[in-house]
């Protein structure tokens, strides 16, 4: 279905701090090294010039949490100790270059001032090092598929088998994808760096991409106990933001900012007060975000502005997404309106994946039955064979259709499929209440 986000959670150092000094050191050090591992490595990536090296330094730090954390105590500021550990083994690795002598000055400074080391700039570039990585990362000397899964690795914190779950592709596939990613980008000695022009514009798709894909894995994690990771949907949210600024006369751009707005609005009812999922249907919408719909709103007011042609897929998302927030009930929600914005999207950008949520929109139009007319067409997608919410929409199709005992195999088999725990748990009640 369409993704619903995540709140913005409290700064990362204050909320990593208080995560885990509340738990267990090696549980502490899972938690936070996966929340604080893309800074880390923009951070470092910038002083080495290297995402591949930049990855193995912030390995090392995790290397050293290991040791010392379970014997010493998980410190106070657990992130920022990891950054430092970091950055350290960079200056130890820079200082080994002689060549790198002018650098090692810089990143002195750097240490003492808590500052990055200032650098030539074109005059719109924006400092910062999580969007200099996803730029670098997007580099056209990668191929798109390579392009996607690096990014959600470094940026995203994404595991080699959740990033091949996000591709419905195999693990060793994407394993390859990233190690020859890393190796390209050091052959061809990539800048580190948020390009400007044309330059820029050339990486524009790939980059929308990956900060939609990492928001989607903050939004629904594909694996783990937790449904949710708050600190991607912070990020992408954040870094879209950035881009519509670096980029004003680009309509994609905004229609991305507003897709994740409207999205990020629904945060605060999509859980339960024990962490379990909420539907759609379920949700509390007096909770939702008002603030963030407005600037949802304003947002594709912007992309509707400087567009010049045929609505791109972000903007169509973002209309979907608009459709949902002007419901004040679920009810209220204009459906054939949102079925007709999947059709569009289906012929502007297809995949099973769009055509499985446009069979949602269409059970909601037109009824049950027509919906499962487009399921049964997807039934044989090789992308879709492993996909859990295949059989999970096809279980709801047949329960209102009153074939219960149907209704129930399909969300038996969806929760076998799921990898993240609170959504398997989700889909095994509906199989109970479905018999």
């Amino acid at each position: 279905m369409t993704p619903e986000p995540q709140p913005t959670a409290a700064p990362h150092g204050d909320a990593t701090a208080r995560r885990g000094n509340a738990t267990d050191p090696l549980t502490a050090i899972e938690t936070v090294f996966r929340i604080e591992s893309p800074r880390i490595i923009a951070a470092v990536a910038r002083t080495v010039r290297d995402v591949g090296i930049a990855e193995e330094l912030a390995q090392d730090a995790l290397v050293a949490a290991l040791e010392q954390w379970p014997r010493d105590g998980v410190p106070d500021n657990p992130g920022a100790w990891l950054m430092a550990t970091a950055r350290h083994r960079a200056v130890d690795l820079v200082r080994r270059r002689e060549n790198y002598a002018r650098k090692l000055q810089e990143i002195g400074r750097t240490l003492e001032t808590t500052a990055p080391p200032e650098e030539p700039s074109a005059p719109d570039d924006i400092d910062d090092d999580l969007l200099r990585l996803v730029f670098t990362t997007c580099h056209p000397v990668l191929s798109p598929e390579a392009r996607t899964a690096l990014t959600l690795r470094l940026l995203g914190g994404l595991t080699t088998p959740e990033i091949a779950r996000a591709f419905l592709a195999p693990e060793p596939t994407i394993a390859q994808r990233i190690v020859r990613a890393k190796r390209t980008l050091a052959t061809k000695n990539v800048a580190f760096e948020v390009p400007y022009g044309p330059d820029r514009e050339a990486r524009l798709g790939s980059v929308l991409d990956v900060i939609y894909l990492i928001f989607n894995e903050g939004y629904a994690a594909t694996a783990g106990d937790d449904w949710l990771r708050p600190g991607l949907c912070e990020d992408a949210l954040r870094l879209a933001r950035l881009l519509a600024g670096l980029m004003p006369k680009e309509p994609e751009v905004h229609a991305l900012a507003a897709l994740l707005e409207f999205q990020a609005s629904r945060s605060a009812a999509r859980t339960a007060p024990n962490g379990d999922p909420v539907l759609l249907r379920d949700q509390n919408r007096r909770r939702w975000n008002r603030l963030l719909i407005a600037r949802g709103i304003t947002a594709l007011g912007r992309a509707d502005t400087v567009s010049t042609g045929a609505p791109g897929p972000y903007a169509l998302q973002a209309a979907i997404a608009a459709c949902h927030a002007h419901a004040y009930t679920y009810d209220e929600t204009d459906w054939p309106t949102i079925a007709t914005l999947y059709g569009l999207l289906a012929t502007r950008s297809p995949s099973p994946v769009v055509e499985l949520n446009r069979a949602v929109a269409v059970s909601m139009a037109d009824g049950p039955a027509p919906a499962l007319e487009i399921l049964d067409t997807l039934a044989a997608e090789p992308a879709l064979r492993d996909y859990h919410l295949l059989p999970s929409v096809r279980g709801d199709l047949l329960l209102r259709l009153g074939r219960t005992t149907e209704a129930k195999e399909e969300f038996v088999r969806a929760a076998s499929l799921a990898r993240n725990e609170r959504e398997r748990q989700l889909l095994l009640r509906r199989a109970e209440e479905a018999g």
